[in-house]
């Protein structure tokens, strides 16, 4: 099966006997496990100095640099997800099952870099910048949820959805 077969091609299950395999053997199945969960932590702080700056004016420095920092989980997990993906299926991205993961894991990215950029390049005001990175945020969330799903979907070893989009309740 071509590893870059669009979604609808998708078998009864996320992954193939060997993929599950390769997976369970991968190194870099470890290591996303122990980067989501610190990604996620770095996401939350960050938020947390968001809102306080929105509320008191006060720690502006300090939500822009969780801001950096989350931004760098973000590349060592995109990164280190890409290889993993390559070890289980053959392709750095866009593999059958991710799909649609890594297509707004782009997106995340995006939004994050474009953060980067205007942050250094100065060429947004600190509310737009805050903006910015709030709705980076948002897609990460979005992402996270897409890939919280496949991994239910992966422990329940339950076929995956045609597509996979969730919905959040």
């Amino acid at each position: 099966m071509n590893a870059h077969a669009s979604p609808s091609d998708t078998p009864a299950g996320l992954y193939t006997a060997e993929e599950r395999i390769r997976r369970d053997n991968s190194v870099w199945t470890l290591v996303q496990g122990i980067l989501a969960p610190i990604q996620f932590l770095v996401f939350a702080i960050s938020v947390g100095l968001i809102i306080h700056w929105w509320m008191t004016g006060a720690w502006l420095m300090a939500a822009h640099v969780s801001v950096v920092v989350k931004t760098m989980t973000l590349y060592a997990i995109m990164i280190t997800g890409s290889i993993w993906e390559k070890d289980v299926f053959g392709a750095y991205l866009f593999a059958r099952p991710f799909f649609w993961e890594d297509m707004v894991s782009m997106l995340v990215l995006a939004l994050h870099t474009a953060y980067l950029v205007a942050l250094w390049g100065g060429l947004l005001t600190d509310g737009q910048l805050i903006a910015l990175a709030v709705a980076a945020y948002v897609s990460y969330v979005i992402n996270a949820a897409q890939f919280l799903y496949k991994f239910r979907l992966a422990r329940l070893g339950a076929p995956a959805a045609q597509s996979s989009t969730v919905v959040l309740a």
